[in-house]
């Protein structure tokens, strides 16, 4: 079988590094799976997940002319593909309604705003004051010292 970009391959484990897993695709050809390719979920220890030896399925996501194969176990995992639209669907739906609805829906935002805004402005004061008195104390400010 040959190995092309897009395509789906069952390989093994033979290696394990910080970084990634190299997995042996067969007819002699080797690929990395980078660490953030091997789950959806973050992976602190690739040691957690994977082991030398294991069969794993990959997609191959790039060919290098120099022949490295770049793979990833989570791109090959079978999603139902229908699980992103239903979350973005309602969105559009509520987006395109009526338009007293979304007015309803934009004060309480723009009440958070404000009370947002006012408390970043009051320790934005607060905070120029006081770098303000330091930095006079560092230069003497207001009629220092004189020497």
């Amino acid at each position: 079988m040959s190995i092309e970009v897009g395509s789906k391959v069952e390989g093994k484990v033979t290696g394990i590094a910080n970084f990634g897993a190299f997995i042996d695709l067969g007819d002699k050809k080797t690929g990395l799976v980078h660490i953030s390719e091997v789950s959806d979920n973050y992976v602190e220890n690739i040691n957690e997940v994977l082991e030398v030896g294991q069969t794993v399925m990959v997609k191959v996501l790039s060919i290098a002319d120099d022949g490295k194969i770049g793979l990833s176990i989570r791109k090959a995992q079978d999603k139902p593909a229908e699980e992103a639209p239903k979350k973005k669907v309602p969105q559009r739906a509520k987006s395109s309604s009526q338009s007293n609805k979304r007015s309803n829906f934009s004060a309480p935002k723009k009440e958070d705003f404000d009370s947002l805004m006012n408390s970043f402005l009051k320790d934005s004061e607060d905070r120029l004051t006081s770098l303000k008195r330091n930095t006079e104390n560092k230069r003497g400010g207001r009629g220092g010292r004189r020497g």
